[in-house]
C-alpha cells in the first residue's frame, strides 16, 4: 500500500512544512512505500503566474464596481502590468535570478498597490529613500525581497477580495475551524458550492492521486487555517476516489479535537489520529493491512457503524526517538518556495 501524505492551504510559504518530511522518512525506513506534496505552495503559485492572474481578473471585473476594494480596482487598472511581471518577480523570490534586485529597487519595474502605503511612513526628508533605514546601502537583495513581497501580499489582498473572502498567505479559512464549538460552520462551508479556490485545491488534489495511486492519504493540519483545505481535499478524495483512506492528524488536531464527539467529520475522513504520530500511524498501517483488529488501534478515533464516535488506545509504547528515521524532504519542490520578507 502506498502512503501519500499531503500539506494542505494553508501554511508557510518560504519552506516546507516538516510534518510530512518526518511521517515520509519514517515510513520509509520502516519498508514502507511512502510519498508527500505540499499542496499550499502549489495552490498560491498556480495563482501567481500569467493564465492565474487571468483567472483572478475575470472573477474581479464580475464585481460591482461599487464593491470592489483599492486592492482590486488597483489590480484592474495595471493588470497588464501585473501579468507581465509576476513571472519575474516570482522568479527572484524562488532565488532563481538574484540580478532582477537591481531593477525592484528601482521602483520601477513592479506596480505599487496600496501594500506599499506602508512604505510612505519611513520616507527620508532628503534622500526619499523611504527604505534605507531598514536595509541600508548593503541590503540589496532583502529590500528587493521585501518590495516584492509587498507586490504578493497586493495580489494576495485582491485574491482575497474577489475570489475568496477566506483567504490570507498563511490562513484559509480559519475562522470556519478555530475554537468552534460546533463542526457545523465546516459542514456548511464544505456543502457549499466551491471557490475558484477550491477549485484549484481539486484540481490539485486529484493530479497528485493520479500520479501517486496511494492506498492510504494522509492529512497533516497544524493551524486552523489549514482544516478547511484539509477537508475539501478529503471531499474531493473521497468523491472521485472511494477506496482510497484517509488519516487526519497535526497539531490542530492535537489541542481542538481531543473530545470529538460529532460523527459528521467522518464523512470526510476515516481516521483520526492523536499526539506523535509513528505509533498509531503504525496500528492504522497493521489495521488496513488485515494484521490488527479495530479494536488495538493506538490514540485514534473511528466512527462506528452505529454513527458514533469511538476513541481506541491501545496501550502500546511510542517508537523510540532513535528509531523515528531522518526526515526527508524528496517529493517536495525545494526551489519552489518562496524567499518572502515582510
Amino acid at each position: 500500500m502506498k502512503i501519500l501524505s499531503l500539506i494542505p492551504p494553508m501554511t508557510q510559504l518560504n519552506t516546507p512544512y516538516p510534518s510530512t518530511a518526518y511521517l515520509t522518512g519514517f515510513l520509509r525506513s520502516r519498508g514502507f512505500d511512502a510519498a508527500q506534496e505540499d499542496l499550499a505552495l502549489a495552490l498560491v503559485l498556480g495563482f501567481f503566474t500569467p493564465s492565474g492572474l487571468q483567472e483572478i481578473k475575470e472573477q474581479a471585473v464580475q464585481l460591482p464596481e461599487e464593491n470592489r476594494s483599492a486592492s482590486v480596482n488597483f489590480f484592474l487598472d495595471y493588470f497588464a502590468d501585473y501579468q507581465s511581471t509576476i513571472a519575474l518577480a516570482i522568479a527572484f523570490l524562488q532565488g532563481r535570478d538574484s540580478t532582477l534586485a537591481h531593477r525592484i529597487n528601482s521602483r520601477a519595474l513592479l506596480p505599487e498597490g496600496p501594500r506599499f502605503a506602508s512604505l510612505d511612513a519611513y520616507d527620508e526628508e532628503e534622500g526619499g529613500d523611504s527604505l534605507a533605514w531598514a536595509f541600508g546601502a548593503l541590503g540589496s537583495q532583502d529590500r528587493a525581497r521585501h518590495l516584492a513581497t509587498l507586490y504578493l501580499n497586493d495580489l494576495s489582498d485582491v485574491l482575497r477580495d474577489a475570489v475568496d473572502e477566506r483567504f490570507e498567505f498563511v490562513r484559509y479559512a480559519e475562522s470556519l475551524a478555530g475554537s468552534q464549538p460546533t463542526f457545523t460552520p465546516l459542514a456548511d462551508a464544505l456543502a457549499a458550492s466551491p471557490t475558484l479556490m477550491d477549485l484549484h485545491l481539486q484540481e490539485l488534489t486529484k493530479s497528485s492521486i493520479e500520479k501517486h495511486q496511494p492506498g492510504l492519504v494522509l492529512l497533516s493540519v497544524p493551524f486552523p487555517g489549514a482544516m478547511y483545505a484539509a477537508l475539501r481535499i478529503a471531499q474531493t478524495i473521497k468523491q472521485d476516489y472511494p477506496a482510497i483512506k484517509i488519516g487526519l492528524g497535526g497539531g490542530y488536531v492535537n489541542t481542538e479535537l481531543r473530545e470529538l464527539t460529532d460523527p459528521r467529520i467522518f464523512d470526510f475522513v476515516d481516521f483520526i489520529t492523536l499526539d506523535s504520530g509513528e505509533r498509531p500511524l503504525l496500528a492504522l498501517l497493521e489495521h488496513l493491512n488485515g494484521k490488527r483488529s479495530a479494536e488495538r488501534l493506538v490514540r485514534t478515533f473511528i466512527r462506528t457503524a452505529s454513527n458514533e464516535v469511538r476513541y481506541i488506545n491501545w496501550q502500546e509504547p511510542d517508537i523510540p526517538f532513535e528509531e523515528v528515521g531522518t526526515a526527508t524532504w524528496d517529493g517536495l519542490p525545494l526551489n519552489s518556495y518562496l524567499s518572502l520578507l515582510d
